[in-house]
Order: C-alpha cells, then structure tokens, then sequence
C-alpha cells in the first residue's frame, strides 16, 4: 500500500445520482460561527452602560430656574432661542442623563406641563433644570 494516493487521485469525485452536490456558499455556512446565547452581548452592552441619578435642585437653582421659566412666558410671541438643560429618565433602568437641547421657544403647554419648541420639540417641565437664553 502506498502512502501517496497515486492510484486513486485521478479518479472522478463521487456524486449521488439523485441529488445535487450542495453549492460552496451552503457547505460554507455549515462551519460558520453562531451566538449559542441569543441576546447574551446585548444583556451585557445593557448591564454596562451607565446612567446618572437624578439631583435635586438647591433652592438656588429653583429660584433661577423659575425666573427664567417666567421670563420665557413673558416673551410672547418672541420666540427666543434658549438651551434648556434637562433630565432624560432612562427606559429600561434607574437613573438617566442630563441633556441640553438648544432651540426657539414657541409657547407652555400648561395642561400637558410641557415646554413647545418651533421645530416641534416639546419638554417635560418637571425634567428641566435650567434655562439659558442666548439671545437678548
């Protein structure tokens, strides 16, 4: 017995009559790699993202804030443009992030509680913590 094939390397590949051979993108896919814990990189990404808790304003702040949410309604139909700082709550666990959103006032929603904005936007008044207006 020889040990290099030479007299079976020139025969033609077997093949069943009946059936197609599988193509190369099929036998492939047969060795590819695949997740045996379906969800398990998204459940960690989700563990390790980080979010802030929420701080309470300081008498201060409250008193700033409130001077601006009046100076905002006394505006009318000015539409300034402010950045309204405030916090996002995060869906899915405690906590969330501090955002600013910068824009032209349009008017207080004072059934809803919320801040309308030209574009469209519209903010919770109890998530705002500050106003700044950046024109005069």
């Amino acid at each position: 017995m020889k040990d290099d094939f030479t007299d079976i390397i020139n025969l033609p590949r077997y093949s069943l009559r009946h059936h197609r051979p599988m193509g190369e993108g099929s036998r492939a896919a047969q060795f590819s790699a695949f997740a045996a814990l379906t969800g398990y990189d998204e459940e960690i990404g989700e563990t390790a993202r980080q979010t802030t808790a929420r701080q309470t304003l300081c008498e201060d702040d409250l008193a700033a804030l409130d001077a601006a949410f009046e100076r905002l309604l006394a505006s009318g139909s000015a539409a300034p443009l402010v950045a309204v700082r405030y916090f996002q709550p995060d869906p899915l666990k405690a906590g969330g992030t501090y955002q600013t959103y910068t824009g032209r006032f349009r008017f207080y929603d004072r059934a809803e509680c919320r801040l309308k904005f030209m574009d469209g936007r519209s903010l919770v008044m109890q998530n705002i913590c500050g106003i700044q207006f950046l024109e005069s």
